[in-house]
């Protein structure tokens, strides 16, 4: 179910309130960005990774769920996707709130859909 998609996983060590942005992420087969924002909004968590070069600068929302590690001891975030999966995803339009919710549901229906 893609509701479960926008929660980090408890075994994330993902904290509530730490500020995750410029970290480092990276997708099953290698680095595909920073984090540019996040939320850990109750049931709406996400963060947005700016690709920067490596596909065009292309933004991209990625929910919590598909979060299977934070370090903040090295600012780096791990994540359940491989490269072609995030390159593939509904790009973020910077227009649109994230927490739109046709986006949202275009985005967790996504990644609900496509693993890894």
């Amino acid at each position: 179910m893609t509701d479960t998609m926008w929660a980090y996983l408890a075994t994330s060590g993902h904290r509530a309130g730490v500020d995750l942005s410029g970290y480092k992420v990276e997708a099953t087969d290698g680095s595909i960005g920073r984090v540019d924002r996040h939320s850990d909004s109750v049931d709406s968590a996400y963060i947005v990774v700016d690709t920067g070069v490596w596909i065009l600068g292309k933004h991209v929302m990625l929910p919590a769920g598909t979060i299977t590690s934070v370090d903040t001891a090295k600012r780096r975030i791990l994540v359940a996707r491989s490269k072609d999966d995030i390159k593939n995803s509904p790009e973020f339009d910077r227009d649109k709130q994230a927490d739109d919710a046709g986006y949202r549901e275009q985005v967790g229906t996504y990644y609900g859909m496509s693993r890894s």
